[in-house]
Order: C-alpha cells, then structure tokens, then sequence
C-alpha cells in the first residue's frame, strides 16, 4: 500500500517515500516519482470529497458514507474521465 510519511515504520504492509538529507540515488528519485504519481489520484479524490459539505455532517453509519464516497467516486468518473 502507497501511503505517506505518516506511516514510515508501519511496516513492510506500507510503501513510503524515500527520504534522505543529501542527493538521492537515481532510483529512489524514480520511486518518488513514480509513488507521488500513483497517490495524486487518491490525494485529489479526498480533496475533493473534503468540500461536499453533506459528508463533512454526516452522521450515519461508515457503510452508508461509503456508499456515498463510491456514488460520488463514479458521478465524478463518469463526467470528468481520465
């Protein structure tokens, strides 16, 4: 799982970015890279449910939210391809 400088230590379950204090080798730059590539969509897609006001109140139980985020997920699939 891809995740962020939150999770470093969680285990081998959780990949994190590469961080050193001097330059880094090519490959791990190319792990940076490639990692922030395939969180951006993750990252825009919680940005972007973060302003629905109605989920910011919800006050249901986590199976229906998610059946929310999931609606919401493919509404915005469907309009905004890619």
């Amino acid at each position: 799982m891809l995740a962020d400088r939150a999770y470093q230590g969680a285990g081998a379950t959780f990949r994190t970015l590469y961080h050193y204090h001097s330059e880094q080798p090519e490959h791990c730059q190319q792990f940076n890279r490639d990692h922030a590539r395939l969180r951006a969509p993750g990252e825009r897609a919680f940005a972007q449910l973060e302003t629905w006001r109605p989920l910011r109140r919800a006050r249901c139980s986590t199976h229906h939210i998610g059946t929310a985020v999931q609606a919401v997920h493919t509404l915005l699939t469907c309009t905004h391809p890619g």
